[in-house]
């Protein structure tokens, strides 16, 4: 399939999406080629072929900046000059949360709420942020400045509800400060507690500040492929650290590797592996939790900072794998350290920055790399997510 054709790039007003009037092939083709030189230790042969995301519809989430005017709203990014531009019509975007900005602008026009003005520093309206699940089903954050903005937005629910029927989860943020952030501490639920993120063997349940992968179809063959690594290995016992609302862990405990190379799954032999994940979030812990009891799956999950958890196990409660999937800056030197001195037999390790993963298996030369694969999560970028199998 071809690229679609982007006004908003033509015309100057966006350019996000860099890469987008570059041939689907050559991009993918051209994050193989960054993550083969980078990383490489990784033998030819271990490449499985990547994981396509798609060229148009492929966003679950969009975070749209609020600007405009009161009265007359725009949902889109922030220009360079600090106003806003506005996107509605943006083609990366699934067709479900396409069709829900326009409602959503109409609505916001409807409050009387005067967008944030980044140059006056003055205004209530910051950001929606509306994430789809494979269902259809919709969450809506606003982030806002005041408690006055808070009330308005809960007054006007009723109204929301009628041009929105597929939402699930309505939420405010209260954001005060004039910081590049996205979002602040405060989150005030209005409508539901979490969206159902049905990938087919799991349900992940998304709370409002939880982390989850921007592409759905990627993400479930991100989970099945480390699944199906797993269940190959055989291990008795397994951690994930970071672990977010339970993906790698739930998805491995549940033998869901079906699918994941396009050669069948050996998924079965998962089945008795005793998995614990960890992550920062209490919330993403809890929604983990959550996923764990309604599919019937004996998992723990523990809410710490997983470098802090792992240098402070015993070495007889070790596991036998570990899967890791951390921010952009890696696992680092501590964790790696702990890792390579730890005799674990099998790491998975996910990564959304090459760079980082060059860096963090450098410190871990007792690992050679049995399989790798590139997925496709961001495409018209340069980012990537990039996943390796190691075995001591």
């Amino acid at each position: 399939m071809p690229n679609p054709r982007c006004d908003y790039f033509e015309a100057g007003r966006c350019r996000s999406c860099a890469l987008i009037e570059t041939p689907y092939a050559e991009q993918l083709s051209a994050k193989e080629a960054r993550c083969r030189e980078l990383l490489e230790t990784v033998p030819g042969g271990a490449w499985l072929p990547a994981v396509e995301g798609g060229v148009r519809d492929f966003r679950n989430k969009a975070k749209l900046v609020v600007g405009g005017r009161r009265g007359a709203v725009m949902l889109g990014i922030l220009g360079p000059d600090g106003a806003g531009v506005d996107l509605r019509d943006c083609l990366i975007q699934q067709p479900g949360i396409r069709a829900a900005i326009p409602r959503l602008a109409e609505f916001l026009d409807g409050t009387g709420l005067w967008p944030y003005d980044v140059p006056r520093r003055r205004g209530e309206l910051k950001f929606a942020h509306v994430t789809e699940s494979p269902d259809g089903e919709l969450m809506v954050r606003f982030v806002v400045r005041s408690e006055r903005a808070l009330e308005t937005l809960r007054g006007a629910l009723p109204r929301l509800l009628a041009a929105l029927p597929r939402l699930a989860v309505v939420t405010v943020n209260i954001l005060p400060e004039h910081k590049a952030v996205l979002e602040g501490e405060r989150e005030e639920i209005l409508l539901g507690a979490s969206l159902d993120m049905d990938l087919g063997p799991v349900s992940l349940h998304l709370r409002p500040q939880s982390f989850f992968q921007t592409n759905t179809p990627v993400a479930r063959a991100l989970y099945a492929q480390a699944a199906e690594w797993v269940a190959e290995r055989r291990p008795r016992t397994l951690w994930d650290l970071y672990c977010g609302v339970g993906g790698f862990a739930l998805h491995c405990a549940s033998g869901a590797g079906d699918g994941a190379s396009g050669a069948g799954s050996r998924a079965d032999a998962a089945g008795g592996v005793s998995v614990l994940g960890v992550e920062v979030s209490e919330e993403a812990v809890r929604s983990a939790e959550r996923s764990a009891a309604e599919a019937g799956i004996d998992a723990r999950f523990f809410a710490a900072d997983a470098t802090a958890f792992a240098l402070g196990s015993r070495a007889e409660d070790r596991p036998e794998a570990l899967i890791v999937n951390p921010p952009r800056r890696g696992i680092g030197a501590e964790l790696s350290a702990w890792v390579e001195g730890s005799g674990i037999d099998t790491v998975v390790y996910s990564s959304c920055n090459p760079e980082s993963l060059a860096r963090d298996l450098a410190a871990m030369p007792s690992y050679r790399v049995l399989a790798a694969r590139v997925f496709d999560m961001f495409p018209h970028t340069k980012h990537l997510e990039v996943m390796v199998l190691l075995v001591r």
